[in-house]
């Protein structure tokens, strides 16, 4: 097989452009209807061309997509890239038209191939291995295909094509084409902070320029967000090592202004460049160099700010200004040492995890009065106890002690007030106390959609759903491209009721990521609770966990009225998970109408500390209990409001 960088290939009723990895409907009423796919489906695609119809592996795609290295479930990524893959095709794995399934085996493209601006010899080289016989044979099976099935389905290609123009990721691009209209925006002026980019020639400075990125957003939105609105981080790391257009940039993100970074490094010397582009006209309104020593790091960051504040005319007030003005003396190691472990952290895998609990530690050996370490010590702990890395209650309290102490150093520091309330969420089930904790975090950073995206569900869980829906919108606001924020409003809107919608933003959350864990998880419900229990099946199948799918199956499966195959799905969520999954336990029988058995699952969960009784208010699978006597005094018990 041989790799190209240009051309065009027809296949059924698409187009693919080897050099974008753009991909359109030919019979598309709007003939410039395109998409980019994201890469790992885009290069799922070329593998299924470049074979001409002969059978691709998932071991090939295993090894075509991944280093040796790499730590993931490829099982599960790869049945997701077939499905997002799928899903841009309008094709269906029940009844496939495009992509053949030959079990435990792999994957194969049934349609002939015809090559456009290029001959096929300078697209892709035949295989070797086929013989003229084989192609012969190839090339009739899939043309029969393409007679047979092209014009009856161009209607549902561009649904299908439709349905993931907004992935992000290595596709965030293709977010600009077919977006759906946002929340909408105040007046605010929205900035948006490029990543900064490493010139320092080393590739282990990655996490400095990474770190470097989060503190800079950090430290502008906390200017005056009821004027200035900044981008979150995970809606802006999609352009990081891209050669993207500011203007476009600019669209994609709805901002009036860019700042552009970057990271040099001389001796013990640290030299950042920042510029701020306007985007309307594409002019630089201030350029700045700044050298300082490693250890100084975080007083470029206040020099940053004043200087972005001066320019777009953002008032300060005077306590804004005199904090700024104050110096933020951290060792300088321990900085380091924390912006090492805050890398660490975002891969979320147990090894990395467990990385970023030592840098943490070191960060606080060097400075034992850096909160900002201590939170994030705690956050580390907390993720291994729920995830089952390091024994739960020895996790969980020193996950408290870590966030006490953060705490006792610094007050006013919303990260604190965001851990200290998912663990009087999770731990204690002191809801009102989290919901405190987590309105504080909001008063204190009210331009962190983390704290924002916090405070919302705390507001669902205890019914107050027109609060929750705006700091829903309003984490959208700061954060578009991020599709947890997305499933956390599909999330709002299903307990709500309302749910159209909820689907719809459920799979802009999907689009943006199909490996977002709670998207199949949350569109599978609300498949459930819309009277689709078919739909819901292939989504249950992408779920992570096992305990959450083998509910769901038992739930889908009784609404269809297979009610031996929802007592299998039963037993073995009884068998297996028992121990940690009584909540969903509950969920089943209460679906099922047997509300003893859901009482007394319910029972267990709270014995058990269970996490998933934060639901219970709201969680439609429930609702069968609500006339019950025994729901409002379980309520009770939980001191979640009646």
């Amino acid at each position: 097989m041989h790799t190209v960088s240009s051309g065009h290939v027809r296949f059924g009723a698409f187009e693919l452009d080897l050099s974008t990895g753009e991909l359109r409907s030919i019979e598309a009423p709007d003939p410039n209807n395109r998409v980019l796919l994201r890469e790992q489906v885009f290069q799922v695609l070329r593998m299924l061309l470049e074979r001409g119809g002969k059978i691709v592996t998932r071991e090939e795609i295993k090894s075509g997509l991944w280093a040796n290295d790499t730590v993931v479930d490829f099982d599960h990524s790869i049945n997701t890239t077939i499905k997002t893959l799928r899903r841009a095709l309008g094709d269906s794995a029940d009844n496939p038209r495009y992509i053949e399934t030959l079990a435990r085996r792999g994957y194969r493209l049934m349609l002939a191939i015809e090559y456009l601006e290029s001959a096929p010899e300078t697209a892709f080289e035949k295989d070797p291995e086929q013989s003229a016989a084989e192609m012969s044979e190839n090339r009739a099976r899939v043309q029969a295909n393409v007679q047979r099935q092209m014009k009856p389905h161009w209607w549902k290609a561009a649904v299908g094509l439709a349905s993931v123009s907004i992935l992000a990721g290595a596709a965030y691009m293709s977010w600009r084409h077919f977006r759906a209209p946002g929340p909408p925006r105040s007046n605010r002026v929205m900035l948006a902070v490029l990543p900064f980019e490493n010139l320092t020639g080393d590739p282990n400075k990655e996490y400095l320029a990474d770190g470097l990125t989060e503190e800079t957003i950090s430290q502008l939105g906390r200017l005056n967000p009821a004027q200035l609105g900044v981008i979150a981080r995970t809606s802006v790391m999609g352009y990081k090592h891209k050669d993207e257009r500011l203007d476009q940039i600019g669209r994609d993100l709805s901002v009036q202004y860019v700042l552009e970074n970057s990271l040099r490094e001389s001796g013990d010397h640290i030299r950042l460049t920042a510029q701020l582009i306007q985007m309307k006209d594409q002019t630089q309104l201030w350029s700045h160099d700044y050298d300082y020593p490693a250890k100084d790091l975080l007083a470029v960051e206040d020099e940053v700010a004043k200087a972005v504040a001066h320019e777009i005319r953002v008032r300060l007030t005077s306590q804004q200004q005199a904090e700024l003005a104050q110096s933020h003396p951290v060792n300088s190691g321990a900085f380091d040492a924390y912006m090492q472990g805050y890398y660490f952290f975002e891969k979320s895998t147990d090894k990395d995890t467990e990385m970023a609990a030592k840098y943490y530690e070191r960060a606080i050996q060097l400075d034992p009065s850096y909160a900002l370490a201590w939170v994030g010590l705690s956050r580390v702990r907390n993720w291994q106890a729920n995830t089952g890395a390091t024994p739960a209650e020895a996790g969980r309290r020193l996950a408290r002690e870590a966030v006490e102490r953060a705490l006792a150093l610094n007050q006013n520091l919303a990260e604190a007030h965001i851990q200290m309330g998912r663990i009087k969420q999770q731990v204690d089930f002191d809801w009102a106390g989290a919901d405190a904790s987590f309105q504080r975090a909001v008063a204190l950073d009210p331009g962190n959609p983390e704290s924002v995206r916090v405070a919302s569900f705390s507001a669902a869980m205890l019914g107050r759903f027109d609060e929750a829906l705006q700091l829903n919108r309003r984490a959208v606001d700061l954060d578009p491209l991020n599709a947890h924020n997305w499933e956390s409003l599909a999330e709002t809107e299903y307990y709500m009721g309302q749910l159209d919608r909820a689907a719809a933003d459920c799979k802009k959350g999907l689009e943006l990521n199909p490996e977002v864990f709670s998207g199949p998880w949350n569109l599978s419900q609300i498949y459930i609770m819309q009277g689709r229990p078919q739909d819901a099946l292939p989504e249950i199948e992408l779920v992570r966990y096992g305990f959450i799918r083998a509910a769901l199956y038992a739930i889908a499966y009784y609404a269809l009225g297979r009610k031996k195959e929802s007592g299998s799905a039963l037993s073995e969520l009884i068998a297996k998970y028992h121990a940690g999954g009584a909540y969903q336990i509950a969920e089943v029988y209460a679906f099922r109408n047997q509300s003893d058995k859901a009482f007394e699952w319910l029972e267990r969960a709270y014995t058990q500390h269970d996490d998933g009784l934060a639901y219970t208010k709201v969680d439609p699978l429930l609702k069968n209990l609500h006339g019950d006597l025994r729901f409002a005094a379980l309520l009770k018990k939980l001191n979640l409001p009646n």
